[in-house]
């Protein structure tokens, strides 16, 4: 029995809070000087290459990737914005390499991602048009059995200048798990019967469907700064709710402003690690983490 069979059959006997330090321990053991931007009892994030520490995370030990990878979209154009025009440049990470290359970069990342996925294990990966059809081929291509898409339709979304095409409004999530014949988690019927006010197309006590209608960040998400991609609080919280249970050890491999860790905080008793290449996210995420995460501490009086 090698070393990730020994972590995963341990981790059936042993507290989600013991699996997850292990976790930690395993990564911060591969390198003395590696140390973490953030941490708490169940969420750390990590300032550097989503490579290189997915490298150090054991096989088969996280029960859930959320990922919003650069849509490499930085190419000098423009775009509205409360009805302004800005430009689309977000920072070197999100300039195209030409198709050969952004698609090795996909291909390696979700390579190393599967490698860390329990068996049963799943992954969310958003984005639009300019990306998704690459991941999507990238996940089929390694192994992965896809279980849906979803269209994240955003009712404010801005107009386009050119007016010589549809003005996008909504992207993609693809939804898919490691194993075909694996039991991957679904709370359904959290899903058909839970409380969704920010959602004008779900029905009560109806089953979810594919298409959600989801407004963009609240101003109170932004309180610290915000990310060019962000997404809203509420779009990580329904993804973290319909695929883990409690005790569930979720990663984000490009971590942004951290809406996917207060998520996790939010959804109950699960454990975060997020991985940012860009300090300055990694500060913006480190504000929101400690004063939400000090802020359910006070509410619990502990």
């Amino acid at each position: 029995m090698d070393s990730s069979e020994q972590l995963s059959l341990a981790e059936k006997v042993i507290s989600p809070e013991k699996a997850f330090n292990n976790i930690i321990l395993h990564i911060n053991g591969a390198k003395t000087d590696l140390t973490p931007y953030y941490y708490s009892e169940n969420a750390i994030l990590f300032n550097n290459d989503c490579l290189d520490i997915l490298s150090r995370v054991p096989e088969n030990s996280i029960d859930m990737i959320f990922a919003d990878p650069p849509y490499m979209l930085s190419n000098n154009g423009f775009t509205c914005k409360n009805g302004r025009m800005v430009t689309v440049n977000k920072g070197e990470w999100d300039k195209s390499k030409g198709f050969e290359e952004d698609t090795l970069f996909h291909d390696t990342w979700i390579q190393a991602a599967r490698r860390v996925l329990k068996p049963e294990g799943t992954i969310w990966i958003s984005g639009t048009y300019h990306s998704i059809y690459q991941c999507g081929y990238l996940l089929q291509k390694n192994g992965f059995h896809i279980l849906n898409d979803i269209v994240w339709f955003k009712s404010n979304a801005s107009p386009n200048l050119s007016c010589r095409f549809f003005t996008a409004s909504h992207e993609t999530l693809l939804w898919a798990k490691k194993e075909k014949k694996a039991r991957h988690t679904f709370n359904y019927g959290e899903m058909k019967n839970g409380y969704f006010p920010e959602d004008k197309l779900k029905k009560e006590n109806t089953q979810m469907r594919s298409v959600w209608s989801i407004p963009a960040p609240k101003n109170s998400e932004k309180e610290f700064g915000k990310h060019p991609t962000q997404k809203p609080l509420d779009l990580l919280l329904r993804i973290i709710k319909a695929s883990t249970h409690d005790g569930a050890l979720i990663l984000d491999p490009f971590n942004g402003g951290g809406t996917s860790g207060i998520a996790a905080k939010l959804a109950g008793n699960r454990f975060y690690i997020g991985i940012e290449i860009d300090a300055g996210y990694c500060e913006l995420s480190a504000k929101k983490f400690e004063k939400f995460y000090r802020k359910v501490l006070n509410e619990n009086n502990i």
